[in-house]
């Protein structure tokens, strides 16, 4: 079994949508107001929703999404698009096992970008 759908309900649709779409390569392939749907290379499906026109969002202390990266070079190639995009993001560093760090997407949810080897045989 693997996750291959989410939806985040955020403030700002049209905002949320671009910033998936600017820095994490998604595609959108449906746009009607209240709802988008955006997809990635690997068919994972994000839905991003305002149905009751929220104006702010709170999402619980430690929830995130993360975007695994297949090295660490790549980590900090995202870090550098993103705070050269104006994104305020303290450096990668090693956490919990991974190169990582940690960042307030539009939308107001975390988001983590990391590196990390899944044991010996890991990538």
């Amino acid at each position: 079994m693997s996750l291959k759908h989410l939806n985040l309900t955020v403030p700002e649709v049209a905002r949320t949508k671009e910033f998936f779409e600017t820095y994490f390569g998604f595609r959108c392939v449906a746009d009607r107001g209240p709802i988008a749907v955006l997809v990635d290379v690997d068919g994972f499906v994000l839905s991003l929703s305002n149905f009751d026109r929220l104006t702010a969002v709170e999402y619980p202390g430690g929830f995130h999404i993360g975007f695994m990266q297949p090295n660490r070079e790549r980590v900090d190639e995202i870090h550098a698009r993103l705070t050269a995009g104006g994104f305020t993001i303290d450096p990668p560093k090693e956490f919990h096992g991974a190169w990582t760090f940690y960042f307030q997407a539009p939308g107001g949810f975390m988001v983590e970008v990391l590196h990390q080897r899944m044991g010996p045989a890991g990538p």
